[in-house]
């Protein structure tokens, strides 16, 4: 079994993990500790503050330490907090639920940042692209069956057992990252922690292309984490569907995830990146304004077709940028530019997350539609406006 397969089990199962959790924490906030909109989103806060948190020191481990050892390590730190996520929700104990959740996010955001700096190693600058595909295959997969899972059973089953399924990812994980080779080390640096890190937000933000892809990745995260939180009362008290609605159309968003992560592998020689890099943004505004105009009465199959477009955009490209920041990069500071994107990725989903609660708590979740369709309308700007439009293939890409 090649690296990048046996990278794609460890990160099927990571993403098992993650996207069960995605779906379970606002159900279960609402269904087991019966929270206010403010209360599931400072869950979901907590839960995707791990890559706030976690992002800037695991990019300096990971461009120093051992890469087959520090995806293990992401494994077992998931496989823990999301037992004791479990532990939690039958104790009724719910800072320790957010605690817990916080914990295995952190194990995600290693096992990110790691298997993005594998990839480089084992792949050249032609089947990059290809290579990224395929990790980012699994997490489209799991980002359709786990909700959908989720969707179908949280009705039957205890809340807690729902968290079961996120352990069984992380167990499949470990078993995976255990087959990994071992890579050399990277020599042992001499700047200061604090010089180290500086230097990589200087050179992305000093690069034309990193730039604007983090723009971008600050508003539609900011806008995401929002819809997540906004979703949950406009299913229940604006469009009144069922409550397992949420499962489905998330994992109508992993459809069309599945969908764009297949595409993006097969298209990537055929087409300029730069329509991939404007198409995903783009697609995203466009999903977001048909939230707006989905009424009572309608038929749920409008929020799952508008789900099915915001991932099948946005994922294509996840897997465009990701080959755009690995082939720009240096390799000693590849660990670092990750991180400091990586921060901005899913740093940024936190404060969407509050935001949105705030909102849909006080205005109401016409208003949390109006402002996640504002945050995806900025990212397509950011986009448009930049250097992006002008790449026109990977091969000419590389490190300042």
């Amino acid at each position: 079994m090649s690296v990048v397969s046996r990278l794609s089990g460890a990160a099927l199962g990571t993403h098992i993990a993650d996207q069960t959790a995605l779906v379970a924490v606002p159900l279960v906030a609402a269904l087991a500790f019966g929270a206010t909109p403010e209360l599931i989103g400072l869950l979901v806060a907590c839960q995707t503050s791990a890559h706030l948190i976690g992002s800037i020191p695991f990019g300096i481990v990971v461009d120093q330490g051992r890469l087959r050892a520090l995806a293990v390590t992401s494994a077992a730190i998931s496989l823990v907090g999301f037992g004791m996520a479990a532990a939690s929700v039958l104790l009724g104990l719910v800072v320790l639920f957010g605690v817990s959740i916080t914990l295995a996010g952190l194990g995600v955001v290693l096992f990110g940042l790691t298997s993005l700096s594998i990839l480089p190693r084992v792949t050249d600058a032609t089947t990059l692209p290809r290579a990224n595909a395929s990790l980012e295959l699994p997490r489209a997969v799991a980002s359709f069956a786990a909700p959908l899972c989720v969707g179908l059973l949280i009705a039957n089953i205890p809340t807690w057992s729902i968290l079961a399924i996120a352990m069984a990812g992380s167990a499949l994980a470990l078993t995976f990252t255990a087959t990994l080779p071992t890579f050399d080390v990277a020599p042992k640096a001499t700047e200061p922690v604090v010089a180290r890190i500086r230097a990589g937000a200087a050179y992305l933000v000093g690069h034309p292309l990193l730039r604007p892809i983090a723009l971008f990745a600050l508003f539609w995260n900011l806008a995401f984490a929002a819809l997540l939180v906004v979703l949950v009362p406009a299913i229940q008290s604006l469009w009144l569907f069922e409550a397992g609605a949420f499962g489905i159309g998330l994992s109508a968003f992993g459809a069309g995830a599945i969908l764009g992560s297949w595409l993006s592998g097969r298209v990537s020689a055929l087409l300029p990146p730069w329509i991939i890099l404007l198409f995903g943004p783009g697609s995203s505004a466009l999903a977001a304004s048909g939230l707006l105009v989905l009424e009572e009465g309608a038929s749920p199959i409008w929020l799952y077709a508008c789900l099915l477009l915001l991932g099948f955009g946005p994922f294509m490209w996840l897997i465009a940028q990701n080959s755009v920041r690995q082939l720009v990069s240096p390799p000693q500071m590849l660990g670092r530019v990750n991180a400091v994107i990586q921060t901005t990725i899913y740093g940024a989903r936190p404060l969407g997350a509050l935001l949105g609660g705030t909102v849909a708590g006080w205005f109401g979740p016409e208003a949390g539609l109006l402002l996640v369709t504002a945050l995806f309308s900025v990212s397509f700007a950011a986009s448009a406006a930049s250097d992006l439009r002008r790449v026109q293939s990977y091969a000419a890409l590389k490190p300042l």
